[in-house]
């Protein structure tokens, strides 16, 4: 593995930093805390600072040995935001904040974007201008949205845009990008199903939303089996179902909530409108009403196919051709989408192995245990820092040193 020595000495700071952000998460749009320890780190090493894109955003400017004035520049994001759940690790850095954690290794991002704003203020070996792009509310907030609507490429015009996340089903120093979808659309349903409430010895009498809504739940599935391509991903969960208050009563409403995922507009059309179909034909047969309301939020994330080379190649001189590996899309969601719509670019997975400070029991602080993201158990691994930070600085550096095509 190829990783820049200066950056490798200054690990155990790079870790405290990061097991200082840990310890102090905050979500969307509040991650003031976050922000001042961002702009005070971009400061001490001579770095411009922009603040308030999206709210809580900072941006860093490092211009190369030409000043900038080649008029070249690219574009590196880290997500700051931490997730509102509480957190079960018992290490000495776990959460200080109840009910809010790192659940997802922003905080490790944010580190990673750190080290190599470091390392790039202080060797500038490139012409042109990388702005480092710290974004706020990710998790559910659109926070990239927010930004881009404040004039982020605007202000800060980039060729192109790249972005990374720490993947914990990757081992520790392998790196994966691949051209087109890789993490999936987010959208979100409520259904409102409306019988009538009765006793619940005398079902005859009354109208069952609870029935129709099982019978609903198993319906959906077939939009997945039967309707959809079977080529073509696409998933329905339906994660929430409240109704009724008493044990001997059937309740008047029962409501629906969940998620659906695709990689396609198309794929997402066809389930928006087989839910509802399948919803009014229901409940016509059940003799009930309902009320459908699907949002769309955030879009699918597609890395554009030139980025996404450039990206493997600079990654191959990193970690070797067996460690820069493909993606393997996932049906999660990412707010760097909004990113790829306006400018070109690629979106990351740095793998995050299994570290030995996640625990397999409360109480016990050495036992390793595989933990998915969004676990109260997760932990960003900081061995990886350096990596990460490698690899911002030489996709920077190798971009600006390049000339990318006129028109793709």
């Amino acid at each position: 593995m190829n990783l820049i020595e200066s950056i490798q000495a200054n690990a155990t700071a790079m870790t405290e930093l990061r097991r200082d952000l840990h310890a102090h998460p905050e979500i969307g749009y509040a991650e003031h805390r976050t922000a001042e320890r961002v702009a005070a780190k971009l400061a001490e090493w001579g770095i411009p600072t922009h603040r308030g894109l999206g709210k809580t955003g900072v941006v860093g400017i490092v211009h190369g040995r030409d000043g900038g004035k080649s008029g070249r520049a690219v574009g590196l994001r880290a997500d700051m935001d931490a997730l509102p759940m509480t957190e079960l690790n018992t290490f000495a850095y776990k959460s200080q904040c109840p009910g809010c954690m790192h659940a997802c290794g922003h905080d490790g991002h944010t580190t990673m974007l750190l080290a190599a704003a470091q390392h790039l203020a202080a060797t500038r070996a490139f012409d042109g201008t990388v702005y480092l792009i710290f974004q706020p509310a990710e998790e559910g907030g659109a926070g990239a949205h927010a930004m881009i609507t404040d004039g982020l490429f605007e202000r800060f015009p980039v060729e192109a845009v790249f972005g990374m996340h720490n993947w914990p089903d990757l081992p520790a120093g392998v790196l994966a990008v691949s051209a087109g979808p890789v993490m999936a659309s987010v959208n979100d349903f409520r259904i409102t199903l409306t019988g009538r409430g009765g006793h619940a010895a005398m079902p005859h009498l009354g109208i069952d939303p609870v029935l129709l809504a099982c019978q609903l739940v198993q319906a959906f599935q077939t939009i997945i089996t039967r309707n959809k391509k079977p080529v073509e991903a696409g998933v329905i969960s339906v994660t929430m179902i409240h109704a009724g208050e008493k044990d001997n009563v059937i309740p008047e409403t029962c409501t629906l909530e969940g998620t659906a995922r695709t990689f396609t507009v198309e794929t997402l059309d066809l389930i928006e409108r087989r839910m509802r179909e399948l919803t009014a034909g229901l409940c016509a047969a059940f003799g009930a009403s309902f009320r459908f309301e699907f949002n769309r939020n955030y879009p699918p994330t597609i890395n554009t196919a030139y980025e996404a080379d450039f990206a493997r190649r600079v990654m191959r001189q990193i970690v070797g051709e067996t460690d820069a590996r493909a993606q393997e899309p996932s049906l999660g969601g990412e707010d760097f989408a909004y990113m790829l719509q306006v400018r070109p670019g690629a979106y990351a997975f740095i793998g995050n192995g299994t570290a030995p400070h996640r625990t397999a029991s409360a109480g016990d602080d050495t036992a390793p245990e595989p933990c998915t993201l969004h676990s109260p158990r997760y932990d960003f691994n900081d061995a990886v820092i350096a990596l990460g930070a490698t690899y911002w600085v030489r996709l920077a550096e190798a971009w600006l040193a390049h000339q990318p095509p006129a028109q793709r």
